[in-house]
């Protein structure tokens, strides 16, 4: 249920919080509008998709945070803003809903949901999980399934009758059921042991949505559908009367996933009950409504004041890009880096994230001012998803060029081999390499910086004396850091070839560098696991003359094997 689809009012509430972090844009009228113009085209596509064809284009997360955006600039440039969005304009269908569908209003926090419900008194309160698939309205007539309506606008929608009755879960008859009986609740797909906190939402949602979008539902696709009736509009005035009639009626998941609340410290129990532990559908978030509530012959296509949805962390958030940045690595790989505006993901600050290689940052063209979606791979790690959309100002971006860069190439610390040639230095004194305690990335660095290192070797000369000079280098650590070089010595060849970085997969047994360099594709190709490639590979390493100067000079310094 994609909630608070049918009013700004909720999202509003939450916007304000977020414009008064933000300070507005510095864009001219000009921009503002072209800017509000594309996110306001995106938004009323996204609702065209998401009324009309039963398809979610995004996750809800990030369609509420673009709302809270186009909200704020709004705000912000209110004389360039656009039409409000008609979110229901093309979303009626042909079938009339017996009782209107009225979505929900969202709560931020814990905070906002104490205080909702210290306004209600906290009694009479109930909390159910927030299944994630599609509303209908189903009515029944003397026992027998008469309608299913789709959302639609809330008050005319899809006509799903025929396709309600291939679906195994949605009772044909009902027992023990008054004359008229009309339920609301959510179609989902069947999940068995389903963990939110470790699963996510799974598509569930857009499943269900493909699947009922389509012109015939198969038996099979209907046998994944399940439903949850989270509500009885035509029932009676209070909530133990409803469930137990609903559980006569012979839908007992409405009593399993319905529990009475006094206090946020229950939503919060019930709410982690139903995030870690299995569930047989996703469950986006808790929802928290009063027992008593107007009549529905009342209620209206927009969030009511008698129930809020709280979701649960966002896996997924709409970030905007403020710079790209690339790093070199060892082997000349270049990868861009979109630094974001800080983003919440769960429990994660998000403020850069990798857009993968070079090739992928060309074909989305990620500019600063554009819009990603954000993710966590494996709920722990941030992802570049996609571009949500483009800034319409675009700022040029120079990467690195390719050709400079590659396995044999920066060797010393030019001008534009600061990244590779610092990586190789990190490499090098890594657990890979020559294992050298406590020099990282931030040693080497200062190193470079005070000019005591331009060449990849430079380090095993320096003096305790010189290692001294360099700021945050005191005397102690200098002594530490020369003890550390001199060790490397009298690291084993191996050591002395992986730090180097000697392509991966060579047998073991040589050590020595002279046999070894007057090798030819052919002889490596001999020597079990190597096949052409790293055979070129090889070769290559040992012909380039940036390398043969390394090992020349550890010959010099009488470096075992070479």
């Amino acid at each position: 249920m994609r909630a608070g689809k049918l009013s700004m009012i909720a999202l509003l509430v939450l916007a304000t919080s977020v414009a008064r972090a933000t300070a507005c844009p510095g864009w001219s009228p000009a921009q503002a509008r072209a800017e509000m113009l594309a996110l306001h085209d995106r938004l009323d596509g996204w609702n065209h998709a998401y009324r009309v064809s039963g398809q979610s284009p995004v996750d809800d997360a990030v369609y509420d945070q673009a709302q809270q955006r186009l909200a704020q600039w709004t705000r912000c440039f209110p004389s360039q803003a656009p039409k409000a969005l008609a979110h229901l304009a093309d979303a009626g269908g042909a079938a009339s809903s017996p009782v209107a569908q009225t979505g929900l209003a969202k709560v931020p926090d814990a905070a906002a949901l104490a205080t909702w419900m210290q306004q209600r008194g906290e009694r009479d309160l109930w909390v159910q999980p927030k299944a994630d698939g599609v509303a209908v309205t189903l009515l029944y007539m003397d026992g027998h399934l008469r309608q299913a309506t789709s959302r639609g606008d809330g008050l005319h929608g899809s006509d799903w009758l025929e396709k309600a009755r291939r679906i195994e879960a949605i009772p044909k008859t009902l027992l023990h059921a008054p004359k008229r009986v009309v339920l609301q609740g959510e179609l989902y797909w069947r999940l068995p042991g389903h963990v939110q906190a470790g699963d996510g939402g799974a598509n569930a949602r857009s499943a269900v949505a493909g699947a009922l979008a389509r012109d015939t539902l198969d038996a099979d696709t209907a046998a994944r559908i399940g439903l949850f009736v989270w509500d009885w509009p035509s029932g009676p005035a209070d909530m133990p009367a409803r469930l137990a009639g609903l559980q006569a009626m012979g839908l007992a998941d409405s009593v399993t996933y319905t529990h009475a609340v006094t206090s946020l410290d229950e939503v919060q129990r019930w709410r982690e009950q139903w995030y870690r532990h299995a569930m047989p559908f996703a469950a986006d978030g808790t929802v928290v409504r009063q027992g008593h509530r107007p009549p529905a012959s009342s209620w209206q296509p927009a969030p009511p004041t008698w129930a809020v949805a709280w979701k649960y962390p966002a896996a997924s958030a709409l970030a905007q890009v403020r710079a790209v940045d690339f790093t070199v690595g060892r082997s000349g790989r270049i990868t861009p880096v979109l630094e974001l505006e800080p983003v919440q993901l769960d429990d994660h600050r998000v403020q850069r994230v990798s857009a993968g290689s070079l090739k992928r940052w060309q074909e989305l063209d990620i500019r600063p001012g554009d819009q990603v979606e954000v993710v966590l791979a494996g709920l722990t790690i941030p992802r570049l998803q996609s571009v949500v959309w483009r800034a319409r100002q675009r700022v040029p971006v120079t990467p690195p060029d390719p050709a400079r860069h590659g396995p044999l190439s920066c060797w010393q610390a030019g001008p534009g081999c600061e990244q590779q040639f610092r990586a190789r230095l990190v490499w090098l004194g890594g657990r890979q390499g020559l294992q050298l305690d406590g020099v990282g990335e931030d040693t080497w660095q200062a190193l470079i910086d005070a000019g005591l290192i331009h060449d990849l070797l430079d380090w095993m000369r320096l003096t305790p004396a010189q290692l001294s000079t360099v700021p945050g280098i005191g005397v102690d650590r200098a002594a530490a850091l020369a003890r550390a070089f001199a060790a490397a010595r009298d690291r084993p060849f191996p050591h002395w070839l992986r730090a180097l970085g000697l392509p991966a997969g060579i047998a073991s047994g040589l050590s020595d560098w002279q046999a070894m360099s007057a090798r030819a594709a052919g002889d490596w190709q001999a020597l079990d696991g190597i096949g052409a490639g790293r055979a070129n590979q090889l070769v290559a390493f040992f012909d380039c003359a940036d390398v043969r100067a390394q090992a020349a000079r550890l010959h010099a310094e009488g470096v075992q094997g070479f």
